[in-house]
Order: structure tokens, then C-alpha cells, then sequence
């Protein structure tokens, strides 16, 4: 079937998409308990012991033993090696009381912000849950970005607090962060019991802790989903890349194009996410994914003191072990923008197409605006559901363009180190990881939605990431 005969465009004019009574059927279907998803109680409960113990082992191995995957000589030495590890946890990364003050602060002057900058009012999708009922997002997350930037500015420049000291304290701040993370994460699963919020349970407590007992947790006019989703990972990713940039000039009196592209690639992400928020409410995050320890645990802690590996590595290693030649470093920064682009302008399509489907044609622009972001006369596939598949745009060549350039990125975060050590990887092998269950998690939901309509769309579009590829 030809795109061309599968799909029309957009008028402005047309009306709202309207869920119809078959759609609702199906969106109550799925907004129950079917099946268990990670394994299940055994599954889950396997990865929330797991990885607060890897990513431990992985900070040790970059911290202490210069980037080498260290490991027990034999058998024998299985028991004092677990000794020494839990030894170095002991001392370097205990949850001291200066990193609860650094990372609680923040926490803090995030709600804050949150609650008291101005922002735009964006309407989110219409939620089964609430009877469709949308959700009013307030949107102010780039003004906290700026005013977190100027605040970081003025406490370095006049030593009341040195950006050197985030990464200087990252074994203590990331126990810090893993705290909070289960911490909130039980909470918040008690207070949906507690409040008679729950939705999509499955009877399971440790299963339900996991993926989570409630939709749209609220503060006041703040979305907790939404907030910790971009205040608190990304902000403190990109304040760690600033801080090793600083602790570099510091001690080197320059700093390396290597951390250079770091600070860059950290703040093109999280300013994207600042800029494009009114795009969030659009997703599946905030439309489907409940506010359990998988999305809470790595908001506080996995993101921000997993991504960053790199930076981590480089604050602490002599630069001549990661040098580059100068071609090499054009040639990363040329791929690192242009995975930047397509993931930007993709994201933004997808999102202002949703937008377009609710009856919004009036767009926010905040820096960067970058061309390509709307897509004039889109055209889709209606569904017998009443919700429309985008079929232009870079969502004419792959299902999921948005995944394939931020796994470029990703990659690009550990390549700017080379071969020096394996374990700053480990963000793009994860991520990878995520992205292919992510995206079977979402087509087999998609599939049930909208049955035959969704065998249409794949056959408009093919790919599911890379075009002529996969």
C-alpha cells in the first residue's frame, strides 16, 4: 500500500480527534493489569537489587582503579574482594551529610523554582483514567534551567560554593540520590494506596512498587512525573559535566575538547528538555507510565550518576590517556549536532502533531527553534479509535527516528573517550537495552489499540528505527 493512498494531510480546520466508543473499550482494556512485564516479581525485584550494586561496581572501578573492570583473582578471593568493595563504598561513597545538603538543596530550589517561575500552560493528552480528562501542565522549566545556571554562577564565583565540588562528591551524592530514589518510590506507591489513586494493579506489592501504583502525582500546580523527569536527572548531569569542566581548568588550567563536548552534549539535552516541556505531555510517560521506582529510581539516581561516566573518568585521569586528533574531534562534534537535530526536530513533530490533533495550532518557541520542527500539512493514518499515526516528517521513514538519534547521542557520550576504558559504554549499551523493550512495550499496546489500523501503518512505515536498516 503506497503511503500516499494510506494517508492524508492535516487541515487546519478539521475537527478534534474524538476517542470513540470502540477506543474507549479498548484504552479501559489497558488500563488493566494483563500481564507481567521485566520477569515479574522475580524480574523486578532482580533489578532493583541489581543495579544500585553495578552502578556502585562501575564508580569504584572508574574511581579507584583507573577504568579497569577489576575483579576477584579466584575463588578464594571472592570474599575479601567483596570486602574491599564494600570497604570503598564505606568511605567514598557514604550518604554524608554535606552530600544530603548539595543534593537536597537542589531538590529543594527545584520545587521552588518549579512553583514560583513563570511558564506556559500546556494541555496535555486526554487521560482514559480520568474519563479523559486533560491535564494542565505548567511549563517553566527554562526559566529554572537559567535561573538554576546564574544561582550555580554566582556560588562559584563567590566561593560560598564551588561547582568542583559536585564531582569531587559523586560516590556520596549518588548514595544520596539511590536513597531518594527508593525512598520516593515506596512512597509514592503507599500514598496511592493510602489516597485510593491506583490504577493498573496487579496484586503483587514488589511488582506494584516497580512499576508503579499512580498516574499523575501532584504538588500544587507541579506534575511530580513531569518535573522529575527533567529537573532533577538532566540538571545534575549537566552540573557534573560543569564540574569536571571546572575541576580540569582547575588543576590543568584548560579544559580538554573532550570534556568541552561533554558540557556541550549535556546541556543541548537537558536544554532541549527545558524548551521542548510542552512537548512532554504529549507522551508516553506522562499519558501512560506510572510513578514507580523504574521511572523514579532512575530519575534521582540512575540518569544522572550513570550517563556521565566519561566525565567521571576524565576528572580523574591524566588527559593523554583520551586525546584525539583534531579531524576525530570534528568528526564527534559533526555527529553529536546532527544527532541532536534530527532527535530535537523529530521529537517536536511528533509532539506539535499530537497538538494539532487536540486543536492547538499555536506553537511556544523558546532557544533553539530549530527548522523543521512542525510539520506543514502532515499526513496520518485515521484510526476506527479516533486517534490519528503520523506518517510525515522524519515519522515518514522510521516508527521511532526520536530513539535512533538518541542512541547516536548516547553513543557519542562514551565514544569521546575511545578505548581508554569500557565502562562510560555503559549508557548506550543500556540504553539500547531500553529503547528495543521500550519500543515492544509500546507496539504490542499500539497493535491492541488499533489492530488492523496498525497493520496499515506499518506497512506505510517500515523501519523501526534505522531506514533500509531495522
Amino acid at each position: 500500500m503506497a503511503a500516499k493512498d494510506a494517508a492524508k494531510p492535516v487541515e487546519t480546520d478539521q475537527p478534534k480527534v474524538v476517542v470513540t466508543d470502540a477506543g474507549k473499550a479498548i484504552d479501559h482494556r489497558l488500563d488493566q493489569h494483563e500481564q507481567y512485564e521485566f520477569g515479574g516479581p522475580f524480574g523486578v525485584t532482580a533489578i532493583m537489587l541489581g543495579f544500585p550494586a553495578l552502578m556502585y561496581y562501575l564508580w569504584i572501578c572508574l574511581w579507584l582503579y583507573d577504568g579497569q573492570l577489576v575483579r576477584p583473582d579466584s575463588l578464594e578471593d571472592v570474599k575479601p574482594f567483596l570486602g574491599r568493595m564494600w570497604a570503598h563504598i564505606c568511605e567514598d561513597a557514604n550518604p554524608s551529610l554535606y552530600a544530603w545538603e548539595v543534593y537536597g538543596g537542589n531538590i529543594i530550589f527545584q520545587l521552588f523554582l518549579a512553583l514560583v517561575m513563570p511558564g506556559f500552560k500546556q494541555e496535555g493528552l486526554p487521560v482514559p483514567s480520568l474519563n479523559y480528562k486533560t491535564l494542565v501542565y505548567n511549563c517553566n522549566a527554562l526559566y529554572s534551567l537559567y535561573a538554576t545556571m546564574v544561582t550555580a554562577t554566582v556560588l562559584h564565583y563567590t566561593g560560598i560554593f564551588r561547582l568542583t565540588e559536585i564531582i569531587e562528591n559523586f560516590g556520596h551524592l549518588m548514595s544520596v540520590g539511590m536513597i531518594c530514589g527508593v525512598t520516593i518510590s515506596f512512597g509514592a506507591y503507599f500514598f496511592a494506596i493510602a489516597s485510593g489513586s491506583q490504577i493498573r494493579m496487579s496484586g503483587n506489592f514488589i511488582y506494584d512498587v516497580f512499576m508503579g501504583a499512580i498516574l499523575n502525582p501532584r504538588i500544587g500546580p507541579i506534575d511530580l512525573k513531569m518535573w522529575a523527569e527533567v529537573r532533577v536527572p538532566w540538571v545534575i548531569v549537566f552540573f557534573l559535566a560543569v564540574s569536571g569542566g571546572c575541576k580540569q581548568y582547575e588543576e590543568l588550567g584548560y579544559v580538554t575538547p573532550n570534556m568541552a563536548f561533554m558540557i556541550l552534549a549535556t546541556w543541548l539535552y537537558l536544554n532541549a528538555c527545558a524548551k521542548g516541556e510542552e512537548c512532554i505531555p504529549q507522551t508516553w510517560d506522562m499519558y501512560h507510565e506510572k510513578w514507580g521506582f523504574m521511572v523514579i529510581f532512575w530519575n534521582f539516581a540512575g540518569v544522572p550518576f550513570s550517563y556521565v561516566y566519561s566525565v567521571v573518568y576524565m576528572a580523574r585521569t591524566d588527559p593523554s590517556k583520551y586525546q584525539f586528533s583534531t579531524p576525530r574531534y570534528v568528526f564527534m562534534f559533526v555527529t553529536l549536532l546532527t544527532a541532536y537535530y534530527i532527535f530535537d526536530t523529530a521529537m517536536s513533530q511528533k509532539s506539535r502533531f499530537k497538538m494539532q490533533t487536540q486543536g492547538i495550532t499555536t506553537f511556544r518557541t523558546a532557544f533553539p527553534q530549530l527548522p523543521g520542527g512542525t510539520v506543514k500539512n502532515p499526513t496520518f493514518i485515521q484510526t476506527t479509535h479516533g486517534n490519528r499515526l503520523l506518517t510525515s516528517g522524519w515519522w515518514a521513514y522510521s516508527r521511532k527516528p526520536n530513539y535512533a538519534a538518541d542512541w547516536i547521542q548516547s553513543f557519542c557520550w562514551g565514544a569521546i573517550i575511545g578505548t581508554a576504558t569500557p565502562i562510560p559504554y555503559f549508557y548506550s549499551v543500556f540504553f539500547i537495552t531500553v529503547l528495543v523493550h521500550r519500543t515492544g512495550r509500546d507496539f504490542e499496546r499500539c497493535s491492541a489499540k488499533y489492530g488492523k489500523d496498525w497493520d496499515r501503518y506499518c506497512e506505510v512505515v517500515k523501519y523501526k528505527f534505522v531506514p533500509g536498516v531495522y
